[in-house]
């Protein structure tokens, strides 16, 4: 399901991300849902519509931040 606003994200991102980090998943979570709706756009047709838009969300994030340990970072430039 989408998300409207970071407060809505699971707590598994809500409480590790930074807000900025957090904006960035919702963002590529919501564009991953709309774009790998149907099964024949997704790799893997044994991955779920949702699994896939966690995938896409996570890997965004990973284009920005890194984890240093406990806690989510920007990466230096």
């Amino acid at each position: 399901m989408p998300y409207s606003k970071p407060e809505e994200l699971p707590p598994r991102v809500r409480n590790h991300l930074p807000s900025h980090a957090q904006h960035i998943f919702l963002k590529a979570f919501n564009n991953a849902w709309t774009e790998y709706a149907k099964p024949s756009k997704r790799a893997s047709k044994k991955e779920s519509h949702e699994e896939v838009a966690f995938k896409v969300a996570w890997a965004a994030v990973g284009h920005t931040y890194e984890k240093k340990g406990e806690h989510w970072v920007r990466k230096a430039s």
